[in-house]
């Protein structure tokens, strides 16, 4: 069974409701059309009803909540929460009550928060800022979590490497000039994140534009500490670089280039070592060997909240949406 059809299967299972606060975006009304007809996830959709149908002219949405925020019969409790939380920023029930009524992004975030949703996924017409900014002030971080990141799973066709084709990238969406010890922090959650969706062990490769001393640079020195670092926080953990990218997936080249570890030329999660690589690395996979990519799927949120990419499709939002639904029937674990 493929990536995508296990996580869909997994979401049948243990349905979870999932809002799409885009709801005048095309694409999102295609992918809740095709959400229901698959019966993935019960779909929340934010706004004025009449508008949404005359958007979703000739689609079936008629199996999703609509919930307009002008006459939400939960918004005066919402309004109150939010004051609650962000009272010390200044917060006051005027400022609440504007993001709440004119901001989907915050209505939606504060319906995972009030357990009205178990996820969010947004993203198609918002910037990643826009999307996580209400996530960190209402949601705020998981326990045990000092950093949010985003990844890929990443599925390559014909390919013997990782898990039979299969790695997750990170961070490849969201941290762009992480330090050696935010580096092993998305080490760590990545892998979590792997087992969890995946299924299988993680092996987690440290890659930088060195193997084992072979270059020296201050950028080499922030994968050598990170390593150091995973390495205390999870000693259980398979994890090691710093690694060239062949080095860490190739196992001929793995013991060519680092003959003293277990873990050159097995690794299945790729930590990159700042935005700019995890982002054109993510790319070059996924247009020059046609691979599946599946995300950016945030980490160390408290609740699974999604950003999707401005240039996702229909199909994209419906595999990013299936995810957040496994990541919400995990947290609840």
């Amino acid at each position: 069974m493929d990536f995508l059809t296990s996580i869909k299967e997994r979401a049948k299972a243990d349905k979870k409701t999932i809002v799409l606060p885009e709801s005048l975006e095309r694409r999102t009304l295609e992918a809740t059309e095709t959400i229901l007809k698959e019966d993935l996830a019960n779909i929340i959709l934010i706004g004025n009803e009449k508008s949404i149908l005359s958007k979703a002219e000739g689609l079936d949405i008629s199996k999703a909540r609509i919930i307009d925020p002008n006459t939400y019969e939960n918004m005066e409790d919402f309004i109150e929460t939010l004051v609650e939380l962000r009272k010390h920023k200044g917060m006051t029930k005027e400022k609440a009550a504007d993001l709440l009524i004119n901001n989907p992004l915050y209505l939606g975030v504060m319906m995972v928060k009030k357990e009205v949703a178990d996820g969010m996924v947004a993203g198609a017409v918002n910037s990643t800022a826009n999307v996580l900014r209400p996530s960190l002030q209402i949601l705020k971080t998981a326990p045990n979590t000092k950093l949010v990141s985003a990844f890929f799973i990443m599925v390559v066709p014909n390919c013997e490497y990782g898990a039979n084709g299969t790695f997750l990238f990170a961070d490849s969406g969201l941290v762009p000039n992480p330090n050696s010890e935010e580096l092993a922090a998305i080490a760590i959650s990545s892998s979590k994140s792997f087992r969890q969706l995946v299924g299988e062990e993680p092996i987690v490769g440290m890659l930088s534009f060195s193997t084992k001393g072979s270059a020296s640079h201050e950028d080499v020195d922030k994968v050598v500490e990170a390593v150091k670092i995973a390495k205390e926080l999870a000693p259980d953990l398979k994890l090691d670089g710093e690694f060239q990218l062949d080095a860490a997936i190739v196992p001929s080249v793995g013991a060519s280039k680092a003959p003293d570890s277990d873990i050159a030329g097995k690794a299945n999660v790729l930590v990159f070592p700042d935005l700019d690589a995890g982002n054109i690395g993510y790319k070059l996979t996924q247009r020059l060997a046609k691979a599946e990519a599946y995300g950016p799927i945030t980490q160390g949120i408290a609740k699974p909240v999604n950003d999707l990419s401005r240039g996702c499709s229909a199909d994209d939002i419906v595999g990013v949406v299936a995810i957040t639904c496994v990541q919400a029937q995990i947290s609840e674990e």
